[in-house]
C-alpha cells in the first residue's frame, strides 16, 4: 500500500470514542484489516529507507496499553506506530513515525540516552559545536525539523560552566527531531515521499551523533 488509507484515520475517530473491549471485540476483524494496510505502508516506506541507510528491522507496536501503572485505563492506544531500527553497534539513532487523528507525527534521535552517552554528547559540545550547529541550520533540517528537541536542565549539568556559551545544548537531556503532519497530509499521494525524505533529512544528525557516541574524545573508536 502506497498511500494510508483514510478508512484508518477513520477507525481511529471510533476507537476513541469506543475505547472499552466490547466495542473492541466487536470490531476486531476490522482493526486487523486496517493494521495489515498501515504494516504494508510501513513496509514499502522501509524498501525506500534502505536506499539511503541500513535499517535492520521494522517493528509495529501493539494496540495494547499498558495500564498497570497509569491513571487511564482506556485499554487500547488512539494511535498507530512504528519504529525502525538502524544496522550495527556503528549506527545510532532510530525512526519513529506514528499516526493520530489530528496529531500524526515522524519522530527521530535519542529520547532516553544512557547516562554515559548523555555525559560523552555534553563533553563533545563543551568542546565545540561548529559542527552540530552547522548541521541543525542546514537548509533541509530546517525546512523539515526546524530545531532539535528534547527536555532539558534549567541549568548547567554538574561539572559543566554556568556560563558556557553552548549552555544551551549541553543542558539538553534529550535530542530528538519530530514533524507534524494534518490528516490530509497522511492521506495524500505523496506522503510515503514525504516521510522518506524526512528520514534522509536526519542523517547528518544521525551520522554526527554516532561518530560522536561510538569514539572517545580523542576521537578513537571505543567499539570492540
Amino acid at each position: 500500500m502506497t498511500v494510508i488509507d483514510a478508512s484508518i484515520i477513520s477507525f481511529l475517530k471510533q476507537l476513541k470514542k469506543n475505547n472499552n473491549r466490547e466495542w473492541f471485540a466487536d470490531h476486531k476483524e476490522k482493526f486487523q484489516e486496517e493494521q495489515k494496510k498501515l504494516k504494508s505502508f510501513y513496509e514499502l516506506l522501509q524498501l525506500e529507507m534502505e536506499k539511503h541507510d541500513a535499517i535492520e528491522k521494522l517493528k509495529i507496536f501493539r494496540i495494547y496499553r499498558d495500564v498497570r501503572f497509569s491513571k487511564d485505563k482506556t485499554p487500547y492506544k488512539v494511535h498507530m506506530s512504528g519504529h525502525f531500527v538502524r544496522e550495527g553497534k556503528e549506527r545510532r539513532g532510530g525512526y519513529y513515525l506514528h499516526i493520530q487523528p489530528g496529531e500524526s507525527f515522524l519522530a527521530g534521535g535519542f529520547w532516553a540516552p544512557e547516562k554515559e552517552d548523555l555525559f560523552r554528547i555534553r563533553k563533545e559540545f563543551e568542546m565545540d559545536t561548529v559542527e552540530i550547529r552547522e548541521i541543525i541550520s542546514e537548509e533541509n533540517f530546517q525546512k523539515y525539523f526546524g530545531k532539535i528537541e528534547g527536555d532539558s536542565l534549567k541549568t548547567a549539568p554538574r561539572g559543566f560552566d554556568k556560563t558556557h556559551p553552548d549552555l544551551d545544548l549541553i543542558r539538553m537531556k534529550q535530542f530528538i527531531v519530530t514533524r507534524k503532519f494534518t490528516d490530509k497530509q497522511i492521506t495524500s499521494a505523496n506522503f510515503l515521499a514525504e516521510v522518506n525524505n524526512s528520514f534522509k533529512a536526519m542523517r547528518p544528525f544521525f551520522n554526527y551523533m554516532s561518530d560522536v557516541l561510538t569514539t572517545n574524545l580523542n576521537g578513537e573508536s571505543i567499539l570492540d
